[in-house]
């Protein structure tokens, strides 16, 4: 299963062409203690909509009415958005105020549909998760770190933004944990950039020596996620 998305993603940046017009979207990371830790909800996205086949966090584009009282704060905008979608892929009730922004994502400028995506992070309210078999086929809570390994055994299929953060997300044991570290920071911003190499794409952020000519054989610091067929490797010395 795993390998199409880097595959994609490689052909893009071959292409070299110029993707579509960048959309407002916005993205919840729920997260629950559990016996095994800390535990988030993951979704498995219908094959014939956008980010197909992949698992995800709850989210969507951000809608007129979402930014209808909010109009040039986009953080808001997103906030309601997050809130709403959570709603309407879940069926769990997310209150506004308990939204911690994570992080925002521009995606490559190769990706032909682009979402400007805000990460929030939110303890999950209680009740019975609900999908509707449509645009949602399946749901499961699992470990971050689960979560990785399963990628990496091809048995699930997830985006460079959703590994990053499951890979940060690895590294805390409870919901309290997480929350407190989230909401002590200022939200960080990724623009992606690819280098295609020879075992697979390379997404680099700020921060890493090849980043400015979007070349992952520079050599000095690093901030990148390598995307081999092999296995995927996220790799930050700042």
């Amino acid at each position: 299963m795993s390998g199409r998305h880097e595959e994609r993603l490689a052909r893009w940046a071959r292409e070299g062409k110029a993707g579509s017009e960048p959309l407002d979207a916005s993205t919840v990371i729920l997260i629950r203690d559990a016996d095994v830790g800390l535990e988030t909800l993951m979704l498995r996205k219908n094959s014939k909509i956008a980010f197909g086949g992949m698992w995800v966090f709850p989210g969507g584009r951000v809608d007129a009415g979402d930014r209808e009282g909010h109009e040039g704060d986009d953080v808001e905008a997103a906030r309601r958005a997050a809130v709403r979608e959570a709603l309407e892929e879940t069926a769990l009730e997310v209150a506004p105020d308990a939204l911690a922004p994570f992080s925002h994502w521009t995606p490559p400028a190769i990706t032909p549909r682009r979402f400007l995506t805000w990460f929030f992070l939110a303890g999950a309210p209680p009740g019975d998760v609900l999908v509707d078999q449509g645009e949602i086929l399946d749901h499961v809570w699992m470990s971050p770190r689960d979560a990785l390994a399963r990628r990496d055994a091809q048995e699930i299929e997830l985006a460079p933004p959703t590994f990053v953060s499951l890979h940060e997300l690895s590294g805390w044991s409870s919901v309290d944990e997480a929350m407190a570290a989230v909401r002590a920071r200022t939200p960080e911003r990724f623009t992606t950039r690819i280098s295609v190499q020879s075992d697979g794409p390379v997404a680099l952020w700020h921060g890493d020596a090849g980043y400015e000519a979007g070349d992952a054989e520079v050599d000095g610091r690093r901030h990148r996620l390598s995307m081999a067929k092999r296995g995927w490797r996220y790799e930050r010395d700042l």
